[in-house]
């Protein structure tokens, strides 16, 4: 039998020979805060179409530090309400909050290059044990963190009680940060967003670091890592790949109905060099998101088990449907956006500097506006107006 003390220290160690845990201080937080009273009342184990709940109550204990000592995201709730000890069988459902995987949270609060003196913002507590490694270096005091659901921020607050962090747990919209204790030197957000929000920066210090995700995409999303400058823009780079629930309030409805009849009256169609498959590769996927903000990447299946693919942007009221012929694509496009012309010059600047990797993308982000650039490549630059 094993004990939680062994499997944190297996944990910490697996992570520093992973280069993920670097920071002598974080590991010994790794090694003290129990992950497994973050994750009460249980989760729910992906097992394809369904969800299989373990409570933590009715589960032995030996299995029960097995899961919770694991190296994936552990779903703590679906459908914005459901959670394991509320079902005794496996369920459909949607994951509305989750316990990230260790490798994630280690690596982003070592991305945050924090000091004792340091006050944070974090935005999304979830299960707060991602708050409760950065309190046991800060102390509750100068940690505040904010969750958009009641009922998962309660189970957090309670959770970070139970292991003795009395930190601020304030039930709200985190998008609009929390003026109340600002500033802060330091914004970590575990949800993704559409685009950086400015409350973030102007509630953080000159010289100070915003670390969030960005992008609307299930993949295709990056970690944006910002330093605030003194007259009020901020401006860093895409660190790396990020994959992050979406924020409640920006959450997508996914494009449903007959796809058919929204593709029906086409303005356009032509062939395209650039296949559209690629959109199913990360990095692609994100300069599809800078190009088309607001389009989403449609995959159905047609009634003789073809595949279909489709971009829509709702609120341009615009599509592009792609067909294949052989090896040739054809896209239609209609609505007063022609996406794919966008998509596919992106893509195709993109080949052409030599198909540098997500950390090549630059950002500023303005009171008007988010930024990006990728320096090589000229032709590769957006700006996202704020409006």
């Amino acid at each position: 039998m094993t004990g939680p003390a062994s499997e944190r220290r297996r944990m910490a160690a697996s992570l520093v020979d992973e280069g993920v845990l670097k920071s002598p201080w974080l590991r010994a937080a790794v090694e003290t805060v129990s992950r497994e009273r973050f994750l009460h009342p249980g989760v729910f184990l992906d097992e394809g179409r369904t969800w299989r709940p373990v409570a933590a109550a009715d589960t032995d204990p030996d299995e029960w530090l097995k899961i919770a000592y694991s190296v994936d995201t552990l779903t703590t709730q679906l459908d914005g309400h459901l959670t394991a000890d509320q079902a005794d069988e496996p369920v459909v459902g949607v994951p509305t909050s989750s316990s990230t995987d260790p490798a994630t949270v280690v690596g982003m609060i070592e991305a945050l290059d924090l000091t004792a003196e340091h006050r944070v913002l974090e935005i999304g507590t979830g299960t707060g044990y991602s708050t409760a490694l950065m309190c046991h270096f800060l102390g509750g005091d100068d940690v505040t963190t904010v969750e958009v659901d009641p009922q998962v921020a309660a189970r957090a607050d309670a959770a970070l009680e139970a292991v003795g962090f009395s930190t601020w747990t304030v039930t709200g919209d985190g998008l609009l940060g929390h003026p109340y204790r600002a500033p802060y030197d330091r914004v970590i957000a575990t949800c993704a967003v559409r685009r950086i929000p400015y409350a973030w920066i102007r509630q953080t210090k000159p010289g100070g670091i915003v670390l969030g995700t960005v992008g609307s995409w299930p993949w295709g999303t990056g970690l944006a890592k910002l330093t605030v400058g003194d007259d009020g823009t901020a401006e860093g780079s895409i660190i790396g790949r990020s994959s992050f629930m979406q924020a409640r309030a920006q959450a997508v409805a996914p494009v449903a109905g007959d796809l058919s009849a929204r593709t029906a009256y086409a303005d356009s169609e032509r062939r395209t060099p650039v296949s559209p498959l690629v959109l199913e590769e990360w990095m692609p996927a994100f300069l599809a998101q800078l190009a088309a903000p607001g389009a989403q990447f449609v995959r159905a299946t047609d009634g003789d088990g073809s595949s279909l693919r489709y971009l829509f942007d709702p609120e341009r009221e615009s599509f592009a449907e792609f067909l294949i012929d052989g090896e040739n694509w054809t896209v239609r496009q209609g609505g007063p956006v022609a996406l794919w012309d966008d998509v596919e010059g992106a893509l195709t600047a993109w080949r052409e500097a030599g198909s540098p990797d997500i950390t090549a993308v630059r950002l500023r982000v303005t009171p008007a506006s988010h930024q990006y650039r990728i320096d090589r490549a000229p032709a590769l630059r957006w700006e996202h107006r704020i409006s």
